[in-house]
């Protein structure tokens, strides 16, 4: 219960700090959303890009930036000739969403970065720094891939495996870890399921994460790559 808890916690949190930054009237379209949101920012994107020979209006990021997380709408460069304000659910808003765009160079769509996530992320990272600088390595239970791994949660104080809930699925997603300790969310229940669900076109070596965001409104956040097998289950894409 210690997880359902701390996520319970965290998003009251948020709430409260949108509370107290933005208007009373904007707080229960700052949680949602709501599919005529995601409509106008691509419309704004849309329009922008019309007027400004096909560049999209996007902060800048290093190369080095997760594919989903690399092309984020800057909304200061749509406001206002064409979009009036960033919509409820953004968290320039004070949503629990970045708007982003996938697809840039073929096919720009406005898709949603769950930023609820990125709690769940940041206090496992804490508690495993905390645990290296004691011990000098990582607390490791089980080893899923070469470079990936399940962490002991028991060595780092918790009672219960923390889990974020996935936006595509409503799945109860583990969390894992790479060579480097970095945290990451574990897709592969959501992918077994999507792949069943949609017709696709996969081939061993492709990275399957496309068929999440092209059948909702989300990117998987904190996501690695993953391919198919010989037998269409999910699997760690190698580098």
């Amino acid at each position: 219960m210690k997880s359902l808890k701390n996520y319970i916690f965290f998003s009251l949190l948020i709430l409260i700090l949108s509370g107290c930054m933005y208007p009373q009237d904007k707080l229960v379209q700052n949680q949602v959303p709501f599919e005529h949101q995601i409509e106008s920012v691509q419309q704004a994107v849309d329009r922008f890009r019309e007027a400004n020979n096909g560049l999209l209006p996007i902060k800048t990021k290093d190369m080095e930036t997760p594919i989903y997380q690399k092309y984020p709408v800057e909304f200061n460069k749509l406001i206002p000739r064409f979009i009036q304000e960033p919509p409820g659910s953004a968290f320039e808003s004070g949503g629990v969403y970045l708007y982003v765009i996938v697809d840039p160079e073929t096919n720009p769509t406005v898709k949603l970065f769950d930023l609820t996530i990125t709690e769940k992320i940041r206090d496992l990272k804490l508690r495993l720094d905390v645990y290296r600088r004691e011990n000098g390595y990582p607390p490791i239970k089980e080893v899923i891939d070469p470079a990936y791994f399940i962490v002991d949660y028991s060595k780092l104080g918790l009672k219960e495996e923390p889990y974020v809930v996935s936006p595509f699925t409503g799945n109860n997603l583990p969390l894992i870890i790479n060579n480097e300790v970095e945290v990451f969310v574990d897709y592969r229940m959501d992918l077994y399921q999507s792949l069943n669900k949609h017709e696709h076109n996969f081939n061993e070596g492709d990275d399957i994460r496309s068929l999440l965001v092209d059948n909702s409104m989300f990117v998987p956040a904190y996501s690695v790559p993953y391919t198919i097998n010989s037998i269409n289950e999910p699997i760690f894409l190698k580098k």
